[in-house]
């Protein structure tokens, strides 16, 4: 099952970098986190370039394709979002 994200005039970039922390930490690709999360390659770049808001569906497939809670996703995608920019 393919799951949508919703376009969104407010991207969500510190929720991107915090899924692509997550997944580099845990040594997987693009390409074989999408299936696990029930995602298109696609969509799951788009999230993590921040260009694409997912729903709550697709964030709670993606932590636990990634073994983690979405609070660790949450807590991680705040600490990005109090980051000064550089």
């Amino acid at each position: 099952m393919k799951r949508n994200t919703r376009e969104t005039p407010h991207p969500q970039p510190a929720l991107g970098k915090a899924i692509r922390q997550l997944r580099r930490e845990r040594g997987e690709s693009l390409e074989s986190l999408a299936p696990k999360a029930g995602l298109a390659l696609n969509t799951l770049s788009l999230i993590e370039l921040g260009q694409a808001n997912p729903t709550w569906e697709t964030v709670k497939g993606i932590a636990a394709a990634l073994g983690v809670s979405i609070t660790d996703i949450a807590k991680l995608s705040l600490k990005f979002e109090n980051e000064p920019e550089k």
